[in-house]
Parts: structure tokens; C-alpha cells; sequence
């Protein structure tokens, strides 16, 4: 928002205090301050000069060559582009060296091989509304040489960042009512406080839709002659930014600005019979001031009228054909108050937005309603003429608490019609929150003064009324809120004291993700971070979206969480894994030369339960990727292997080092998998790894040897924090055997451990498969089998085994083999 430091003064005295001061007072408060934009001459180089003579530039159809008298012993020589200048007018003359807005120094030069030494200039090249089309025409009274400074006035206008939850500083008079505030300064007569005769509206406004729109009011004004603005009001509105219209149109936009409510001026000509604030029809085309056609829906709302044509979207923006013109007579001025929901989700579902909809999105205060109304017809009857009749005024203000809970009083008082406001509840304040909260650093006078300077009365020990325009005062937290940060909390001393807190089961979760970072980092992962919305379905093969997912646990119909009013198509829904913005980010990596791709992820995923009918639920996962080389290639290996599942298990394998980590074949598919299987630790599955679907490598572009693996961190830390037993060193040495097995083809590794685990071999330590054979041809083993060789380590912990002892054991074991695992033979 774009605030002016002159209008701005015509609320506070804002003597002494610089505009960089002023800056840093508003930062340090919580109003960012993002930039700053001097208007008018701050030069003293920029003078008034008298053009001598005139002569046309050959070859050129718009330039001249002048000879102006600025004030010097000599005539200057100027090269110029402007018509609308003759001999004999004064205009503002740039000498060299001087420095317009926007930090453009003037420098001699050449133009057509003619010099120009200095440059003659516009209103709007000195930061000034522009007066007439070409150069600025001073008036005869200003003598030749004197600086344009001593006759024209500056001013700065400050570009803010206002937070959504501050919907009272879209103004201002809400800026100045903060200033003083902040500065302890008395503000000037509010612009809002003038009389307004109110009636209740009988037959001309009809609220259809009290529920969006609670508060409607109506002013008829005839006579009206709509003209170009007075001065004074176009140059505020083009300080900040606006263009003039007319003098109607511009008066609504002036107290947008200047009281923060939205204003709206129909055409009456063009108003058929009441008004009928209602839902739009289904399908129902409605044409905008900017000549825009938009399909409405039920949820939206508009201005109608007898003929039940849209004469305005509620909240956004007027009609086309309703609008204010040169030929209208006699307008009618809305000021009402709509749900924020409702203009939000219109207006972004048309893409259509205003300054309008920008604060009622934001929660304007139905407080301003009739504030707004009174300013705007007290201008229009100045500026514009006419006859206004009583406001006619259909509702009551929304009430911002329950019913039971609200303090009610009579803000208003205009007129016939008293209207009610229901504010917000009484905050009690406990000061030794505050004492606890600064160390007892900020006295409680001065902290009720800060709150009495912001708008609040204190109407019992402890306990203040809060203002009606601040609608984010609610409790007590609130209010120790607004106190510190108008003290300033550079201004609060630094204690070396610190309060004991006991470890809680978030600090140890923190903890846990740290310790999972910082040893993945280590073996050479990268950490991202992906956006929590990903698109449902897409065709651009680099966003990530719903069928790339692989979830702990697969997807049932219902279980994804869709956003009701995604910004865009990409996002959509709230991921149910980390998988989709992992690979998402390989496959930019890979298209940017990158060919070792190790990603990982710790971060939330989102899910319904029970296919839809249970309840939303959240969960921290982690997330790891690899694919593509398994190193860089270097001058030891040209071509390095490429990445293989055991890698993805030796490393989940490290990540628990004190744990039994096993992998077996999983229960559930997943559709993006084409191989999966489940990860056990200490024989409970905490989560999965999967070989990427080849359909899906090959849509992102990703190598086809990706592989994916996802664990639930609850409880992982779970059985990461199991007591571990450490065993002593072995004092007698062990002794291997080794054994191929042939076995049909699906038999798979797990069941020969399996088996091996329910041998109970006392003198057996380990078992590990060293090789598996498969022969596609035929030709030395069927090709329904395989052939799998496994190394099997003995030791007896109290004594040397003897090669008798180690065979007996051996022998038995195959016979455990041979009885558990159908079709086996032994090579």
C-alpha cells in the first residue's frame, strides 16, 4: 500500500520527524517499510527559465533548438522534443548536474549534432502531476533563475507491507491513528466523524443473502454534475498512484484511502426499481467497469435490481453499464459490509481483483460503514453539488463474537436510525504476564499509556475495552503484544538469566530428525525441501503430482486431501508422500549434468483415513532417493556402477547401527513401484523401499535403476531408542562353510533366512548370500531355478571348534534347509 506523507500530515502533526526516522519507527513496529519514493524538486539546479528563441532542428519533425534565460550571464543552448512551449513561457529548466526523481542526473550531450546543455522539463519528469501534454508552463510571476523548489511542494510517499491480520492500516487515517500510537502524538479532527441522517430502508434495498452481506446502507444524491476533480484531490490521488476519472468516481477512491472502507457510485438512471443483494445465478454473465465478461456461480454475490441484472459483484467491482459518466444527474453511494470468505473465494476464482476486494478480504470493520458513507456524501455535496437524502439502511453489523459473549454498544449515533455495533469482548490484562514476558523491564503506567494511545479504554482494573477498527484484539496475549512491540523491543535489556525447561518428547523428536540429517549429509545426501502442495494430475513431467506418490502406506479412493481453492493446478492436493517432490527434484538435477542423485526429505505428509470417512491425519516421514551413478567418474573408475537396491540398504542399515535392520518382500503393492518391499527394524515395519516404475523413470527422465525408501520417523525413533545389549569380543575363532542351493525361482532370499532362523543352530553365528545364478538359456540350470550360494560362519563361544564339529552343525542345517524349503537341492 502507497501512503503519502503530506496527506498523511493532514492527520497528525508530523513536525520534526524525518522521513527516515519515521521509516525505521514504522519497521521496528511491526509496518515494513519496503521503499521509499520521493516526489517533487529537491534540487536546487532545476530553476525557471524563459525560452528566447526557438528554432527547428533539420532533419527532425519534433525537435528545436532553444535559447533560454535562466537566470545566467548567457543564453543556454537546449535541445527539446516538446510542442505545446512558444517563445516568451516560462518552463523548468534541469541544469547539469542536477538530479531528478528516480536518480537521473542531467548531463551535457549532443542531439542531431546539436548541444544540449541542460534539459527543459514536464511536471511528471520532476516527480509532479503532469499539468498539460509536453512541457511544464510556469505561470509570468516567477522571475527567471529561482529554484522550482521555493514554489512547488515535495512529498514522500512510502511503499508499505501491511500483514493480513492488520486490516485498519489500509488507510490513511488508520497509518495516522498508528503513528500516534507509536509516537505519543494527538491526532487532528477525524474525517469520518461528520453528521449522516440515517432511515431504515423499507422497500428499496433487499437483503437476500444476510448471510454474506449482513449490512447494507444507500445514500441517493440528486443534482449531481460530474466534473474533473478540484485539484487538491486529484494531486493526493495521483500521489499515490491513481488516475482521476471524475469528481463522483475520484471521491470514492479518496475515502477508500483515506478511511480504508470500499466505497461504490451507481448511475440511478440505470437502477431499475430496489436494490436485491443476492447469490448470482447459476451461468449468470456479468460485464465489469473494465469491459471483462465473467461467468458467475450460486457461491458468488451481486447488486441487482428490479430487472435482477448484475449491477455490481459485491465487494470486487462495479458494472459496466452502471457506472458513473459525464451524462449522470443523480447517483446512489453503496456502503456495506460482505463476508471476507465469500469476496475471497470469488474473487479468486475469476482471477478479478481490486482495492476493493483487497481490504474486505482482509476483514474491513463494519464499524467504518456509516463513517465511510457520511465522509464521501459530505465531498461529493461539496465538490460535485446536489441534494442528498437520508442513507437508507438495511441490516445490522455482523457480530464478531458469539452472541452470549458480546459486548454491544452504540458507536453510532447519526441521524434517526441509531445503529448497533457489536464490537469485540472486554480483554482482561494480567500485568504479571507482562512482568514475566520483559523482566519486569516495562512499568505498568507506561504500558497504559501505550494501550490508551492505541484506542483502548481501560473501564475496570485489568480489564479494557478495545477499539472497534481493531478487530485483532481479543485476548490478553493480544494486548502484551501490542505493548512490546510499541516500546520497542531493542528497548527491553538483555538477561543472562534462562529458565529450565524439561526436555519434552517435541525437543527429542527434533533431536532424532537432526541426528538423521546430519548422518545422511555425511554419506553424501543432499537435504530439499518440496512444497507440501503438489498437482493432482499434470502433463509437465517436472512437477510432481499425485501418481508418482508412494506412500508408507498405499492410497485407498478417498484417502487424498484436496485444497477447496488451489492457486493453481500444481497445487491441488496436500502430498501423502514425500516421493513426488523427490523425484521431481532428481530429474532437474539430472537435466542440469548432475548424475549421482542422492536426495533426502524429513517433512510432513497428509492423508484421510479409511478411504475418506475417518479423520484427517498428519505424519513426519523421511524420505531418501538414489539414482543414477554410484560416484562420479574419475580417472580410478571411467565408469562408475550405476546404484543398486544393497546400496539403499546399507545405507538405511547405518542409520540405525545398533539395530537389526532387515528387508522383506512387501505386503501391499504400489502402483509406482516396480519392485517393493517392506523395512523392518528389530522385526516391526516402520516403512518401505521400492525400485521406481520404469513408466515413471522414463516420463521424468530419470535412470531406470531409481530407488525410493520411505520410513515413519515416530517410529523409527521408536525403535531407534530400543536398549541395545553389547556382547563381548569372541576369544575362539570361527569357522566358515559355504553352500549353493538350487532353488525354484520364487523362492526369494527372505524365506532362506527364514528357514536358516528356524534351524536354531546353537553353534551357527551368521548366515550371508554371496552369489545367485540364474541361466535364461537353459543350458546349465532350468530356467524355473536359480542357484544361490550362502556363506555360514560357526563359533562356539567357550571352545575351539573342531572340523568334525563344524561339519555335524553344517550337516544339520542343510537338513533343516532341505526340510523347510521345497525343491531345494544342494551343489
Amino acid at each position: 500500500m502507497n501512503i503519502s506523507k503530506n496527506w498523511l500530515a493532514t492527520y497528525i502533526d508530523l513536525a520534526g520527524l524525518d522521513t527516515s526516522e519515521m521509516a525505521d519507527m514504522l519497521t521496528f513496529a511491526g509496518v515494513e517499510v519496503e521503499a521509499m519514493h520521493e516526489r517533487g524538486v529537491h534540487s536546487d539546479q532545476v530553476v525557471v527559465a524563459q525560452v528566447v528563441q526557438k528554432t527547428p532542428v533539420e532533419g527532425s519533425d519534433h525537435l528545436n533548438v532553444c535559447m533560454v534565460d535562466a537566470g545566467e550571464r548567457s543564453l543556454r543552448q537546449i535541445v527539446c522534443g516538446a510542442q505545446n512551449y512558444k517563445v516568451g513561457d516560462k518552463v523548468p529548466c534541469a541544469l547539469p548536474g542536477a538530479v531528478l526523481p528516480g536518480g537521473w542526473q542531467i548531463k551535457e550531450g549532443k542531439m542531431m549534432g546539436h548541444a544540449s546543455c541542460g534539459m527543459l522539463c514536464s511536471a511528471s519528469e520532476l516527480g509532479l502531476p503532469d499539468k498539460e501534454h509536453g512541457l511544464w508552463i510556469l505561470s509570468e510571476q516567477y522571475e527567471v533563475g529561482t529554484p522550482v523548489r521555493q514554489f512547488t511542494p515535495t512529498d514522500t510517499l512510502f511503499e508499505l507491507e501491511i500483514t493480513p491480520n492488520r486490516p485498519d492500516l489500509l488507510s490513511h487515517w488508520g497509518m495516522a491513528r498508528e503513528l500516534a500510537g507509536i509516537t505519543g502524538r494527538s491526532l487532528k479532527a477525524d474525517p469520518g466523524d461528520t453528521p449522516l441522517q440515517t432511515e431504515p430502508a423499507a422497500e428499496n434495498i433487499r437483503l437476500s443473502a444476510p448471510d454474506i452481506c449482513p449490512l447494507y446502507t444507500a445514500t441517493r444524491i440528486r443534482g449531481v454534475k460530474i466534473a474533473p476533480s478540484p485539484e487538491w484531490l486529484a494531486e493526493r490521488l495521483i500521489a499515490i498512484g491513481l488516475r482521476p476519472i471524475n469528481n463522483v468516481v475520484d471521491i470514492t477512491n479518496y475515502c477508500l484511502f483515506e478511511l480504508g472502507h470500499p466505497l461504490h457510485a451507481f448511475d440511478a438512471a440505470h437502477v431499475q426499481g430496489p436494490f436485491n443483494i443476492r447469490r448470482a445465478h447459476h451461468g449468470e454473465r456479468f460485464t465489469s467497469l473494465m469491459d471483462e465478461q465473467y461467468e458467475l456461480q450460486e457461491c458468488d454475490l451481486v447488486i441487482s435490481d428490479t430487472s435482477d441484472n448484475a449491477l455490481a459483484l459485491a465487494g470486487i467491482m462495479g458494472g459496466k453499464n452502471s457506472g458513473v459518466t459525464e451524462q449522470t444527474t443523480e447517483v446512489i453511494l453503496e456502503s456495506a459490509w460482505f463476508l471476507p470468505a465469500s469476496v475471497r473465494h470469488t474473487s479468486r476464482r475469476l482471477g478479478l481483483g481490486s482495492d476493493s476486494s483487497y481490504r474486505f478480504e482482509r476483514g474491513a470493520s463494519a464499524w467504518n460503514v456509516l463513517r465511510a458513507a457520511s465522509r464521501a456524501v459530505q465531498l461529493i455535496l461539496q465538490c460535485a453539488g446536489g441534494e442528498a437524502e437520508p442513507t437508507a439502511v438495511a441490516g445490522h453489523a455482523p457480530c464478531i463474537v458469539p452472541e452470549q459473549q458480546a459486548r454491544q454498544s452504540t458507536v453510532l449515533e447519526q441521524g434517526s436510525a441509531a445503529k448497533v455495533f457489536c464490537a469485540l469482548p472486554q480483554v482482561q490484562l494480567d500485568w504479571r504476564d507482562l512482568d514475566v514476558m520483559t523482566h519486569a523491564s516495562i512499568p505498568h503506567m507506561e504500558a497504559a499509556r501505550i494501550l490508551r494511545n492505541l484506542g483502548l479504554k481501560e473501564i475496570a482494573p485489568g480489564c479494557w475495552d478495545t477499539p472497534p477498527w481493531r478487530l485483532d484484539l481479543k485476548r490478553s496475549c493480544d494486548l502484551l503484544e501490542e505493548i512490546v512491540r510499541v516500546y520497542g523491543i531493542g528497548n527491553i535489556p538483555s538477561t543472562r538469566t534462562a529458565i529450565y525447561v524439561p526436555e519434552t518428547p517435541q525437543d527429542r523428536a527434533h533431536d532424532f530428525r537432526c541426528q538423521l540429517t546430519r548422518h545422511l549429509a555425511g554419506a553424501g545426501f543432499w537435504e530439499v525441501q518440496t512444497f507440501k502442495l503438489i498437482a493432482d494430475q499434470s502433463t509437465d513431467p517436472m512437477i510432481a503430482c499425485v501418481q508418482y506418490a508412494l506412500p508408507i502406506k498405499p492410497l485407498q479412493d478417498g484417502d487424498l486431501i484436496r485444497v477447496a481453492l488451489p492457486l493453481s493446478e500444481d497445487h491441488a492436493v496436500l502430498r501423502p508422500s514425500l516421493s513426488p517432490g523427490l523425484l521431481a527434484v532428481a530429474a532437474r538435477n539430472l537435466n542440469q549434468g548432475m548424475d549421482v542423485l542422492r536426495f533426502f526429505e524429513c517433512g510432513r505428509v497428509f492423508r484421510n483415513t479409511g478411504g475418506g470417512k475417518g479423520k484427517d491425519i498428519e505424519s513426519e516421514v523421511l524420505g531418501i532417493l538414489m539414482a543414477g551413478k554410484l560416484s562420479p567418474a574419475g580417472w580410478d573408475s571411467l565408469t562408475p556402477p550405476c546404484v543398486q537396491p544393497q546400496h539403499l540398504t546399507a545405507v538405511l542399515a547405518n542409520l540405525l547401527p545398533k539395530q537389526r535392520v532387515s528387508i522383506t518382500p512387501a505386503k501391499l503393492s504400489r502402483p509406482a513401484a516396480a519392485l517393493c518391499a517392506d523395512i523392518q527394524v528389530n522385526g516391526q515395519t516402520c516403512g518401505f523401499l521400492a525400485r521406481v516404475a520404469l513408466s515413471a523413470c522414463r516420463t521424468l527422465g530419470l535412470p531406470q535403476d531409481c530407488y525410493y525408501a520411505e520410513l515413519d520417523l515416530r517410529k523409527l525413533q521408536q525403535l531407534a531408542t530400543t536398549p541395545f545389549k553389547v556382547r563381548e569380543l569372541a576369544l575362539y575363532p570361527a569357522s566358515g562353510r559355504d553352500a549353493t542351493l538350487e532353488l525354484p525361482i520364487e523362492v526369494q532370499h527372505a524365506d532362506v533366512i527364514k528357514a536358516v532362523e528356524s534351524a536354531k543352530q546353537k553353534l551357527l553365528e551368521s548366515c550371508r548370500l554371496k552369489e545367485i545364478f540364474r541361466d535364461p538359456s537353459g543350458e546349465k540350470l532350468s530356467t524355473d531355478r536359480k542357484a544361490m550360494t550362502y556363506s555360514f560362519l560357526y563359533r562356539n563361544p567357550s571352545a575351539t571348534l573342531t572340523a568334525a564339529e563344524v561339519d555335524a552343525a553344517h550337516g544339520e542345517m542343510l537338513q533343516a534347509l532341505a526340510s523347510k524349503l521345497p525343491g531345494v537341492k544342494f551343489r
